[in-house]
């Protein structure tokens, strides 16, 4: 029988401002690399006013990761130190490996509305390969699969393998799994996970119960500061579950569907 995963603990994203004053929910960045091994950073830029990410993320160095860019609405423009350049729109992903060093900038553009929204997700490259040749994919959003693998449980596959169908980003040496996964409402859901992988999946609309957990008490809880400790049966919009170990996770919904992004 597979050993099904656990909730170790919900993070309630937290406002801050990074770049040229780019308002933004941080999920998990910088103080905590051995929890969310090899995930560095994970930040929500969704926003309906312009003054808040117009400015955007000047020039700025990475190196010795990568960075990932997954637009839900409107568009960033992006261009680097090698010369690369292109524009990301809706459903696009920018994934970037810094590897030896690269300096590059995101300027962030609304739609027609001035409605942004898109996620920012560092991962750690391993050390013997920190100082690989830097390179640079852009991908749109129709060479990202979608599939439904029963009961109208939808996925994209930005980077990984399901049920045969590999997303568009390959030959990353840290073999992640990135996907976008829609359950609708009244449904239940297995996903089998690799073993020894820390999985990550960030609410993004909706709400669920993951893992069978309805008491909210059986896992730790990371409010947005000291005195928010309202717990809630179900995960909702700008939440996060870091998960135990195990080969599989179970989510299940009731009145409303869910969409999560699940990082492993």
């Amino acid at each position: 029988m597979e050993k099904s995963r656990k909730i170790r603990k919900v993070i309630r994203s937290k406002p801050t401002i990074e770049g040229a004053s780019v308002h933004l929910r941080r999920v998990f960045g910088f103080g905590e690399v051995s929890t969310f091994d090899p995930f560095l950073l994970l930040d929500d830029f969704r926003s309906n006013d312009p003054r808040y990410y117009i400015k955007g993320f000047p020039w700025h160095p990475h190196r010795g990761i990568e960075t990932i860019t997954y637009v839900l609405r409107g568009s960033v423009a992006h261009e680097d130190s090698m010369g690369n350049k292109g524009v990301i729109g809706s459903g696009d992903v920018q994934w970037m490996t810094a590897g030896s060093g690269i300096i590059h900038q995101e300027m962030p553009k609304g739609d027609k509305a001035g409605h942004m929204g898109g996620f920012e997700l560092w991962a750690n490259l391993p050390a013997a390969h920190k100082m690989m040749d830097p390179r640079y994919r852009d991908v749109k959003s129709n060479q990202i699969p979608g599939i439904s693998v029963g009961n109208g449980v939808m996925i994209r596959i930005i980077c990984g393998e399901v049920k045969g169908t590999q997303g568009p980003v390959r030959d990353i040496v840290t073999d992640p799994e990135y996907l976008d996964l829609t359950v609708p409402a009244e449904t239940e859901f297995i996903y089998q996970t690799k073993p020894g992988h820390t999985v990550l999946a960030y609410v993004i609309k909706g709400k669920a119960c993951f893992c069978q957990q309805k008491n909210p008490f059986t896992y730790e809880l990371e409010g947005v500061n000291y005195f928010d400790i309202q717990r809630n049966p179900f995960v909702t919009n700008e939440n996060l579950v870091l998960f135990d170990d195990g080969e599989q996770l179970v989510v299940s919904t009731e009145d409303e569907p869910v969409r999560f992004l699940l990082m492993s």
